[in-house]
Formats: C-alpha cells, sequence, structure tokens
C-alpha cells in the first residue's frame, strides 16, 4: 500500500491483523480465520485477496510508531461506516477467539474498539458471547 488510507474493506482485514498481532504472537489459527472470513463473508465480496500483503505490512509498520494503535483505529473508523462497527468489531472478536484463548492485549484491544466504535455493552457481550460459542472445541 502506497498511502495510508484504507477501503472499508481493507480497514476491516487490518483490524483482524490488528487483533491478531496485539499479544506479539500471530497464530496459525488466527490467520485461518482471516482468510476463512475474507473468502466466505458476503462483506468481502470483490475483496483483492492480493492487497493483504499490503495491508499488512501497513498494520505492522504503523504498530511500531509510538501512537501507531491509535493511527490504525482512526483510519479504521475513517473507513468503516458506523453502520458496520458491529460488524468489525464481531471480526475482531472472531481473530481474537481463533485460537481458543483470549489474551489479556487482547482483550484490552476489544475494549478499546468497543469504547471507539460506541459499541452498545449489551451488543458486545452478545457478539464476544457469539464468538466464544463458535470457537470452542470439544
Amino acid at each position: 500500500m502506497t498511502d495510508t488510507s484504507f477501503s472499508p474493506q481493507d480497514a476491516l482485514v487490518a483490524l483482524m491483523i490488528t487483533v491478531s498481532a496485539s499479544d506479539a504472537t500471530i497464530r496459525t489459527s488466527e490467520l485461518l480465520t482471516i482468510q476463512s472470513i475474507v473468502n466466505h463473508l458476503p462483506i468481502f465480496a470483490g475483496f483483492d485477496e492480493d492487497r493483504l500483503e499490503g495491508i499488512a505490512q501497513t498494520v505492522f509498520d504503523l504498530l511500531e510508531e509510538e501512537d501507531g494503535l491509535d493511527a490504525i483505529i482512526g483510519l479504521i473508523k475513517e473507513a468503516v461506516p458506523a453502520t458496520h462497527h458491529e460488524t468489525a468489531y464481531a471480526l475482531a472478536c472472531d481473530v481474537a477467539a481463533a485460537d481458543g484463548k483470549v489474551f489479556q492485549t487482547e482483550l484490552e484491544l476489544l475494549r478499546e474498539i468497543r469504547y471507539e466504535f460506541e459499541i452498545d455493552p449489551l451488543h458486545a457481550a452478545a457478539i464476544e458471547r457469539g464468538a466464544r460459542a463458535r470457537h470452542l472445541t470439544l
């Protein structure tokens, strides 16, 4: 990516990558979850998967900066319409839950996303419960 602006789809991918990277370890299960989401959800219809690497590099570059996380969240908020903030939060929760454990850094990031995207607490709880239910193992 040559600039620091995202399309709505780019922003959703950037959010998922940011959640995956938030605990300093990008797990295979998280990457597979991102790939599956991009491949199957209607919100990503027409998305050019060749953009994934550039989006990831932009996220990693920004995370190395002092206020990089704030910059990423700002770019995502700018790109994702308010009507889709709960969708963005749901995708973030799915990635956080993908490996069966939600680490403290992921919880803190999810809390920040809830705040920045003004997600109703009851809606957030339902979204989180749904993600947990989808990623349970037997």
